[in-house]
């Protein structure tokens, strides 16, 4: 009798618990302003992306080159299109959401929208500067070492 592991039913998987994000997901959260709103800040708005972080890689999110579009709407509402380092992303389910509370909680914002997209593919040229020299992605990088060694000299 031979083992054939193929033929043995396991019962399901963590991937049937979450959510199919192979062809993009969106999360909201906040809520609409007053007719009177204005259009959000746009500098509270990357401020709130910058305190969610990747909880694989130490660097937030808007650093790492996932935000790709932020689209700031006259009713206060925010859009924002993202993506991850890669589609099997363990957070991939979790994580737009992370980032739609975090900018409903800016004052001047009204409903959010995150969008996960998977085209274009995410790449390290879409790293910050600061995200390559936290991660040691300069290699070679003029600005990074001039960067570096700025900040070990102040």
């Amino acid at each position: 009798m031979g083992d054939s592991y193929d033929t043995l039913a396991v019962g399901p998987g963590l991937a049937d618990f979450l959510p199919d994000v192979s062809q993009g997901f969106t999360a909201h959260a906040g809520a609409p302003l007053e007719q009177n709103a204005s259009q959000s800040d746009e500098l509270a708005v990357i401020d709130a992306l910058q305190t969610v972080k990747d909880p694989e890689i130490p660097v937030n999110i808007y650093d790492l080159g996932l935000i790709y579009d932020i689209i700031r709407h006259p009713t206060g509402d925010v859009d924002i299109t993202m993506s991850l380092t890669a589609p099997g992303c363990p957070v991939a389910g979790e994580l737009p959401g992370q980032v739609a509370e975090a900018v409903a909680a800016v004052e001047s914002v009204g409903k959010v929208a995150v969008s996960l997209v998977w085209d274009p593919p995410w790449t390290t040229e879409r790293m910050s500067e600061d995200a390559r020299l936290a991660l040691d992605f300069c290699a070679g990088s003029a600005s990074c070492r001039t960067k570096f060694y700025l900040m070990v000299w102040l």
